[in-house]
C-alpha cells in the first residue's frame, strides 16, 4: 500500500509541475480582474494533475483500482470528457449551454453502462424506494448538483481540495468499514493525489511563485467522481451505505450550492449568475482570514459527514436521519443567510445603488 501511496503522489506531483509550465506557454491560465483579486497569472492545472494520476495509475497499476466490477472504464471515459470541456472552458470562457450538455452526456455514459439512482432507500419508513425509470432523470439532475456544488466551493486557496479530501476520506471510512479494500484504497488514492495541489495552491513550500489553481476542469472532474464513488457505494444489491447516509458526507457543498441558488432566484437572476456571497465569501468578510475559512468549512464538512456515519453505524432509521438532515439543512439556510445580511457584499450594493439612484422615489404600487 505504501509503494501505491508514493507512485500517486509523485505522479500528480510531476503531472502538476509539467501542466504547469505547458499553461503558461499556452495561455491556460487565470487572470485578476473583476471578482478575481489573486496576483499575476495562475496556471489552472489542479485538475489536470488529478485526472492524469489516475490515468497512470489505471495504465501501470490497474490491480490497485476497483475498475472490474465497478464501472470504472465508463467512469474514466466521462471524467475524460469533463476534463476535456473543463479546460476549454478555463481557457476560452465557455457559455453555460456546452457545459451543461457535456456534463449531462458524463451522466448518461455511466447509466448506460448501469450506473444511476435505483432506490432512496428507506427514508419513508419500511418499504424501499425505489426511483423505477424516474431514476435516470434523478441521476441527471444529480450530476450536475455534484459538478456545480464544488464547482461552486473553489474560491479559496485550499477550499476545493481540502473539501474534497475530506469526502473521499469519510468514504474511506464507510468502504472500510464495510470490508470494501479496493474501493478504501481508491478513496486514499484520491486524497494522495489532491496533496500536491493543495501544496503548491496553498505556497506550503513557500514558493508562492510556483501556484496553481484547480480550474473548471478540476471541479468537475472532482465532483464527477465524487458522484460515482457514492452511487457504487449507495445503489445496489452490494451497497454498502443509505442514500440518505450521502446526504451527510456531502452536506456542506450541497447547502452552499443550494443556499446561494435559491439567493440568486430570489433577486430574480440565474442561478448560475456570478457573485461574491458564497459561504467562504461570507466568511471572510465576518473577519475570518482564507486559512481560517478553509479550516473552518473544512471542519464542518467533517462534522456532517461524521454525524452521517455515526448515524449510520447506530442503526438510527433512515427516515429520522433524513429528517434531522433536513433541521440541520433548514438551519444552516437560515444562518447562512443572516450572516449575509450582516455582512453584504459591498461591490453588490454599490451596483445596485447606481442602477436605482438614492433619492430616486419608490411606488407603492
Amino acid at each position: 500500500m505504501g509503494k501505491d501511496i508514493l507512485i500517486m503522489f509523485i505522479t500528480a506531483m510531476a503531472a502538476l509541475l509539467i501542466a504547469r509550465m505547458v499553461a503558461l506557454k499556452c495561455g491556460l491560465v487565470d487572470k485578476p480582474g473583476g471578482r478575481k483579486k489573486h496576483k499575476g497569472e495562475i496556471p489552472l492545472v489542479g485538475g489536470i494533475s488529478f485526472y492524469s494520476a489516475i490515468a497512470m495509475f489505471y495504465l501501470f497499476q490497474p490491480e490497485v483500482l476497483p475498475h472490474t466490477e465497478a464501472h470504472f472504464l465508463t467512469y474514466f471515459l466521462s471524467v475524460s470528457l469533463l476534463l476535456g470541456i473543463g479546460i476549454a472552458d478555463d481557457r476560452f470562457d465557455l457559455p453555460v449551454a456546452p457545459r451543461v450538455v457535456i456534463q449531462g452526456l458524463s451522466a448518461v455514459i455511466l447509466m448506460v453502462d448501469g450506473l444511476y439512482l435505483r432506490s432512496f432507500g428507506h427514508v419513508l419508513g419500511e418499504q424501499e424506494l425505489l426511483l423505477g425509470p424516474v431514476g435516470y432523470l434523478v441521476t441527471l439532475f444529480a450530476s450536475w448538483a455534484a459538478i456545480n456544488a464544488f464547482n461552486m466551493i473553489d474560491g479559496v486557496d485550499g477550499l476545493l481540495g481540502s473539501v474534497a479530501g475530506t469526502v473521499f476520506a469519510a468514504l474511506m471510512v464507510v468502504f472500510w468499514l464495510a470490508g470494501e479494500q479496493s474501493h478504501a484504497m481508491w478513496c486514499l488514492l484520491m486524497i494522495v493525489a489532491l496533496i500536491p495541489y493543495l501544496i503548491l495552491n496553498m505556497g506550503l513550500l513557500g514558493h508562492h511563485r510556483l501556484k496553481v489553481f484547480m480550474g473548471d476542469a478540476g471541479s468537475m472532474v472532482i465532483g464527477f467522481t465524487v458522484l460515482w464513488m457514492v452511487m457504487l457505494g449507495s445503489q445496489g444489491d452490494e451497497a454498502v451505505m443509505a442514500p440518505v447516509t450521502v446526504l451527510w458526507l456531502i452536506a456542506l457543498p450541497l447547502m452552499d450550492m443550494v443556499t446561494i441558488m435559491t439567493r440568486r432566484i430570489r433577486r430574480g437572476q440565474s442561478p448560475f449568475h456570478p457573485d461574491r456571497d458564497h459561504l467562504h465569501h461570507i466568511l471572510m468578510r465576518g473577519g475570518l482570514t482564507g486559512r481560517q475559512t478553509v479550516m473552518f468549512i473544512t471542519a464542518l464538512t467533517a462534522i456532517f459527514a461524521a454525524i452521517g456515519i455515526v448515524l449510520s453505524i447506530i442503526g438510527i432509521a433512515e427516515w429520522f436521519s433524513l429528517a434531522l438532515f433536513l433541521c440541520v439543512f433548514m438551519g444552516y439556510l437560515f444562518t447562512n443567510n443572516r450572516l449575509q445580511q450582516l455582512n453584504p457584499d459591498p461591490r453588490a450594493q454599490l451596483k445596485q445603488s447606481q442602477i436605482v439612484p438614492p433619492d430616486a422615489s419608490v411606488s407603492n404600487r
